[in-house]
């Protein structure tokens, strides 16, 4: 069963501590509502927010957006209709290390899964998935997680299977979990670990991933 909307919005981050700016990447004016409704209910105002429809928009508002406050967070589409989401992300990650970027698209083609987390993507979200699963996964990245669908959990495991292993057997229990379905807390219950143990050890499997 899916844990309570009120939990999900509940953030133990103050809004006044929300990174900020924002930059929302999506040329479907519908998505583009969406996402920023989701943003506003985890307590962002819109003035914060900042949209970009066309891969070249993303590019003006990086190049505009001053030096001394870069975009903190980032939700991308990968499906641009003038450029690639893989090569804003790489100039996302140039311009600011420290930035989050959170991959919301509908593109589930493992080879784009892995491009994505290679390109410097610190997690990755389906479109087809609810408002709940979308708004688990920003929180997630607000508390410096690094958030990974079920589907990319049993795609890595896949990838596992049939190469030379990189990951340790702990890593192997995770993803397991989290191909089941079940959210950060429910798999830090499992293991008797905490959610913010959890987070860190999915940002080191995706480490490990690109590394090999």
């Amino acid at each position: 069963m899916s844990p309570p909307l009120s939990g999900v919005l509940s953030s133990d981050q103050p809004a006044h501590s929300l990174p900020i700016p924002v930059l929302v990447v999506e040329d479907d004016h519908l998505i583009m509502l969406r996402l920023h409704g989701l943003l506003v209910q985890l307590g962002y105002t819109p003035d914060t927010l900042i949209s970009a429809s066309t891969f070249a928009q993303a590019v003006s508002c990086l190049v505009a957006q001053p030096d001394h406050q870069p975009f903190a967070l980032a939700l991308v589409d990968l499906g641009l209709p003038d450029g690639s989401g893989l090569l804003l992300i790489d100039q996302l990650r140039s311009r600011n290390p420290s930035m989050s970027i959170l991959v919301v698209t509908a593109w589930s083609a493992p080879a784009a899964i892995m491009e994505a987390l290679y390109a410097g993507a610190t997690g990755y979200a389906l479109k087809e998935r609810d408002d709940l699963e979308i708004l688990l996964a920003l929180r997630s990245i607000l508390r410096g997680g690094a958030p990974i669908d079920p589907l990319i959990a049993r795609y890595i495991l896949e990838l596992e299977a049939a190469s030379s292993n990189v990951l340790a057997a702990e890593d192997h229990e995770l993803l397991k979990l989290v191909a089941q379905g079940l959210t950060n807390r429910e798999i830090a219950e499992q293991l008797g670990v905490s959610r913010h143990t959890v987070e860190c050890q999915i940002k080191n499997i995706y480490r490990k991933l690109a590394v090999s």
